[in-house]
Formats: C-alpha cells, sequence, structure tokens
C-alpha cells in the first residue's frame, strides 16, 4: 500500500510524519508519474490558488481528477477540501469537483482567527474514532455551505458540517495533521486498503 502526499505547496511534510508516527512512509507528489503508484493521496492544507496553479503547470491537475474517478481514496484537509468541491465560493471550475459539496473560503475568518476545539462524536460513520471526541485545528477554515444527498457528514461543528465523505473522497475543514492524533489518518489507511481489495476482486 503507498500513499501519496501533494507536496507543490502548504503542510504536506506534516501529513507525511503523521503517516510516519503510525509506520507508514508516504512519499511526495509533484508529478503525475509520481501519481501512478499511490494507492491513495492527501492534499493538503495550504493556499488553494497557489496548489492550483502549479498542479495545472505540472500536468496533475486531469491526473488528479483521474485519480478521483477511479475510485481511488483522496483526503483532502482545509485547502485540499476546497480543491475537491464542487463549487468554490459559488463559482464552478475552480475544483477537481470530486466531493458533491459546495464551499466558502476562509468562512471561519483569517489566520489571527484559527482555533482549535472538540469535536464530538455524534454522526454515523465514525467508529473508528472509538467514541471519543477529536482536538480540531481550524486555519483560515472553509465552510462547507451545501452537502449533495450522496455525502455523508462525519463531524459538524454546532450543526455544520467540518469533515464529510463520498465514497473514496473525504474532505475535512481542519487540520488533523497538527496534532499528534492519529485516528484520522489510520481511517484514512482503512479506506485505501478497502479500496485496493475492490480492485483486486474487480
Amino acid at each position: 500500500m503507498r500513499i501519496g502526499v501533494l507536496a507543490l505547496q502548504g503542510a504536506f511534510r506534516e501529513h507525511k510524519e503523521a503517516f510516519g508516527r503510525i509506520g507508514v512512509e508516504a512519499c511526495e507528489v509533484r508529478l503525475p508519474e509520481d501519481l501512478i503508484t499511490c494507492d491513495g493521496i492527501v492534499l493538503p492544507g495550504g493556499e488553494t490558488t497557489a496548489q492550483r496553479k502549479l498542479a495545472q503547470e505540472h500536468g496533475l491537475w486531469e491526473a488528479l481528477a483521474d485519480f478521483g474517478r477511479q475510485g481511488r481514496p483522496i483526503l483532502g484537509t482545509c485547502a485540499g477540501l476546497i480543491l475537491l468541491a464542487k463549487r468554490v465560493d459559488g463559482a464552478e471550475g475552480l475544483s477537481l469537483n470530486l466531493l458533491d459539496v459546495d464551499v466558502l473560503r476562509n468562512a471561519y475568518g483569517r489566520q489571527i482567527f484559527s482555533f482549535e476545539t472538540s469535536l464530538p462524536v455524534q454522526r454515523t460513520g465514525t467508529s473508528f474514532l472509538n467514541g471519543a471526541p477529536f482536538q480540531a485545528i481550524f486555519i483560515r477554515a472553509p465552510k462547507i455551505s451545501r452537502v449533495g444527498p450522496g455525502v455523508s457528514v462525519l463531524f459538524d461543528l454546532e450543526g455544520e458540517p467540518v469533515a464529510v465523505r463520498q465514497e473514496n473522497v473525504v474532505g475535512l475543514a481542519f487540520h488533523p495533521e497538527l496534532t499528534l492524533d492519529d485516528r484520522i489518518h489510520r481511517y484514512f489507511l482503512e479506506l485505501v486498503r478497502k479500496a485496493g481489495v475492490k480492485r483486486k476482486v474487480a
């Protein structure tokens, strides 16, 4: 099982370190050929416009879209969630359209308004957390303003979704890689493992 982390800009090193703490050596993805051998990929937090521009310049944009459409798991955190969404700030064409949600950039405020909070487990599909709350860090976080019918909400904050999943794609408004809680990264590994089994059966 090979996990990639988009390494064009943003918090890719922190994700690599998070996987390293659970015994997985994640590889850095900068070119389409880096993606070919990956079973799953993480799109990290950072600057959305810069990541999109660099991905397009490196020939990665369509490769990432194809990766998701093939059913291979993708985890997007903060800026990564924005890249996965169907619509961004009410407009289409700014993202990969792999996750049927609409997002508003920086809707929780600028960096000075970043915050940390405990997210209670109150949604189906979060048994991997063993019932314990997750300490989530929000930094210039996007807000999920609409959730499509095929999307499951994993966590919400005061009634607003902050973590969602649609089949092989998971999007988070917060940064699990900045904590020492590895449960979300383990959850993603399990998605990758199950997706690999399905491909072998098919």
